[in-house]
């Protein structure tokens, strides 16, 4: 009875130490996490939004790694394409759309072959002796690998003065050895460019050209003959031949309805005679609402390029109509046995631009003071087609 007191006993306290142990084993690891939990003042639904939205985050920023990561890649990869298409070894870049930039970089920078010249200037002639030797490893310009070259030779001075070689059949290296001969002032050398082109001859097409060299005679010792190699280069613009400069001045009274030209002096004008001169004169006429309506011109100053002339001439023009006028100044060469011939023009008015609009406003808003510019001639065409004249159709006289 004793032993099962003692039994009950010990084995009550024993099995209540069981019961109470359980629980406590059961919660001792959750307990952490839900104290956490229960100190946050938010109930459970929007901690789980909570996690969900900053787990969203994550993975969009781990795609954006990703993604430029593979944009780099495929730079890199578009990089190589165009070198090697450069090297000519692959024709896959033309699948990469390069930039116009790049694309003029690439046909300047290509290879047109090279060119050698002699230059030879004789101080007492006043003479330059241009001859073209050979070029080598010229740019294959016809379909079967090959080009028809020739070489066209000029100075900017005087473009009307142009020699051509010898066309050479499908080559890439042909041998020239030609000479050309240019008049030409120790004055003028220093403002002079020699041209030499090489183009491809075409039967039955326009002739296409491989290159060019540009030889500013300013940078070169004419003290001593020159042969060398040059370079050949992409083809530069057509340029406007230079035809001169012409000096004159304006004045207008509106109180008479004056128009006053003074006539001073051209320079630099372009060569119209065998000798390398001209006879110059000019011609001042208004236009009046696109019709021919007064003229008059200079004295002839012989055998120059520079004439001086400082001759006036005077025009009545009402001032209402002075913004109708068209003023016209035309430098022509005289000749004896042919035609006159145009050098170049330039022409005033309210119609103008540039230089002369300018000029002419400058008389209108300073009248009884003339007004004096220089001007650059221009190509008579261009100047005709902008004054757009009206032709005047003379009808026949009946026959008696």
């Amino acid at each position: 009875m004793a032993n099962e007191t003692a039994a009950g006993i010990t084995s009550a306290p024993h099995g209540s130490a069981n019961t109470t142990a359980t629980p406590v084993a059961t919660t001792a690891q959750p307990s952490f996490i839900e104290s956490i939990l229960n100190k946050i003042p938010l109930p459970r639904w929007a901690l789980i939004a909570i996690v969900v939205a900053i787990g969203l985050v994550l993975i969009l920023f781990l795609i954006c790694i990703i993604k430029c990561c593979c944009c780099r890649k495929t730079r890199k990869k578009k990089e190589k394409v165009n070198l090697t298409t450069i090297n000519g070894s692959s024709t896959t870049a033309s699948l990469v759309q390069p930039d116009t930039e790049d694309i003029e970089c690439g046909l300047e920078d290509e290879k047109r072959g090279q060119l050698q010249y002699s230059l030879e200037y004789d101080f007492r002639s006043q003479e330059m002796k241009v001859g073209v030797k050979q070029a080598a490893n010229l740019k294959a310009m016809d379909s079967g690998g090959t080009s028809d070259p020739y070489v066209v030779v000029y100075l900017t001075s005087d473009m009307r003065k142009k020699f051509e070689t010898k066309v050479y059949r499908k080559t890439l290296n042909p041998v020239f050895n030609d000479s050309f001969l240019f008049q030409i002032p120790q004055a003028e050398v220093a403002e002079s460019t020699l041209v030499m082109q090489v183009y491809d001859f075409n039967r039955f097409s326009k002739h296409d050209i491989i290159g060019e060299m540009r030889l500013p005679l300013a940078d070169i010792d004419l003290q001593h003959v020159i042969e060398q190699w040059h370079e050949l280069t992409a083809a530069s613009k057509i340029e406007q031949e230079r035809l001169g400069e012409i000096c004159f001045s304006l004045r207008y009274v509106p109180s008479t309805s004056k128009l006053t030209v003074v006539i001073l002096e051209a320079k630099k004008l372009k060569r119209m005679d065998a000798h390398g001169l001209s006879d110059p004169y000019v011609k001042v006429q208004l236009i009046l609402n696109k019709k021919k309506w007064k003229k008059k011109k200079t004295s002839v100053k012989k055998s120059t390029l520079s004439p001086y002339f400082n001759e006036a001439f005077g025009f009545d023009v009402p001032f209402n109509l002075i913004q109708n006028v068209d003023l016209v100044i035309s430098v022509w060469d005289h000749d004896k046995v042919t035609k006159d011939d145009q050098i170049g023009k330039v022409f005033l008015g309210c119609r103008a631009t540039g230089n002369q609009l300018r000029h002419w406003s400058d008389m209108l808003a300073n009248p009884r003071r003339p007004v004096a510019q220089w001007h650059s001639l221009q190509p008579v065409e261009e100047v005709d087609k902008t004054v757009g004249l009206k032709t005047r159709f003379k009808m026949p006289l009946p026959k008696s």
